[in-house]
């Protein structure tokens, strides 16, 4: 059956390289050039890249062996994180001037519902060019934004102009919108699941409009009612102020690989007590800790343990980490250990929404 619900005024705001970008304005001398926020070291992984820096290939996540390689004039730049949430804190005051709405994803970007909103606009797109002002003049960097009715359809679009630019997906523009949208743009289609849409010939919003949900199911299991409703534009989860943290980690890549158990029981035992802190800081405690290993082949494993009982004290965290260090043989020598605690005291339980098509009414002001 067929429903009317309220079409929301949802923007996401994305800063433009945000760390990269507070570096160059913090240091003058680094604007205008090619640099990336920590990968510096023999084993350092880029946290961020300047816009110039992105023009080679270099971007998050990636080996700083390899930016170097693709960037020969790559700048390093240790990251600090203090100074990042200190101007995380005053964009997200130009945020709240605006509506109190506000759901924070990480330091660099927020969901906001403006539809009702406490400058008594009508209009979201004014709102994002108005905050995206703000955050210019006030703060000294920019920002993108996109403009839609639901959060998914928002966030791509945010992506659309950037950077410093801003995208406006009216309500009846939505269906073509999201038909012509590649695949790969799609938020929540990573790469290897685009790549196994590419070999069942779904390339486009169309051509995935086209598979039916048993069909969607089959292929992508749980996934597949999530694609078959973002890409009819139904999607209707709210703007959360208050996120509930649903986990906690710390880990450290080491400078050797470490070939021993023996010789990573001192970096658990630092990186217990990490998690320990955080725990405190964030006054919760959690059921599962989770073991990460990262081997020097760059493979990834993960161990995990749920006690009966919430902890949040480093000696049990440490102990039950070293049970899962010695559950199993290592695959290979060592290169990063974590540490993450979840099934927190914080989470509460949820009954199951239910996704309903929907009907809008296409009269509003954006």
């Amino acid at each position: 059956m067929s429903v009317d619900l309220p079409i929301r005024k949802i923007i996401h705001v994305d800063m433009d390289a945000f760390y990269a970008s507070v570096e160059q304005m913090d240091n003058p001398d680094l604007k205008g050039k090619p640099i990336a926020v920590g990968g510096g070291g023999k084993r350092g992984v880029v946290s961020a890249a300047s816009y110039e820096a992105r023009k080679f290939g270099v971007k998050s996540a990636m080996a700083g062996r390899l930016a170097a390689k693709l960037c020969p004039e790559l700048i390093f730049v240790k990251p600090r994180f203090d100074r990042y949430t200190e101007i995380s804190k005053k964009i997200r005051a130009i945020f709240y001037d605006y509506t109190d709405l506000v759901e924070p994803l990480s330091l660099d970007e927020a969901y906001l519902d403006v539809t009702t909103n406490k400058k008594g606009n009508p209009s979201a797109s004014m709102i994002a060019e108005a905050i995206r002002t703000r955050i210019f003049n006030e703060v000294g960097l920019t920002a993108s934004a996109g403009i839609s009715i639901n959060k998914f359809i928002a966030k791509v679009a945010s992506d659309y102009n950037k950077p410093n630019g801003q995208k406006t997906v009216n309500p009846e523009e939505v269906m073509e919108f999201l038909e012509q949208l590649d695949i790969r743009k799609f938020y929540g289609v990573g790469k290897v699941t685009a790549e196994k849409m590419y070999q069942k010939g779904i390339f486009t919003g169309l051509d995935l409009k086209q598979k039916s949900i048993e069909y969607l199911d089959e292929n992508f299991g749980k996934s597949g009612r999530y694609y078959y409703y973002i890409v009819r534009g139904i999607q209707n989860s709210a703007v959360k102020p208050h996120r509930t943290r649903k986990s906690l980690a710390a880990e450290r890549t080491f400078s050797e690989n470490l070939s021993s158990e023996v010789f990573m029981l001192e970096k658990l035992e630092h990186i217990a007590e990490e998690v320990s802190r955080r725990l405190a800081k964030s006054n919760v405690a959690g059921k599962t800790v989770t073991l990460k290993i990262k081997y020097s082949d760059f493979t990834l494993q993960t161990r995990s343990k749920t006690l009966p009982y919430f902890i949040s004290d480093q000696s049990i965290i440490l102990e039950t980490a070293k049970d899962l260090l010695y559950q199993e043989k290592l695959n290979n020598s060592v290169r990063l250990l974590g540490i993450s605690m979840s099934n927190l005291n914080t989470e509460k339980k949820k009954k199951p929404e239910v996704q309903k098509s929907v009907s809008v009414q296409l009269r509003f002001e954006f």
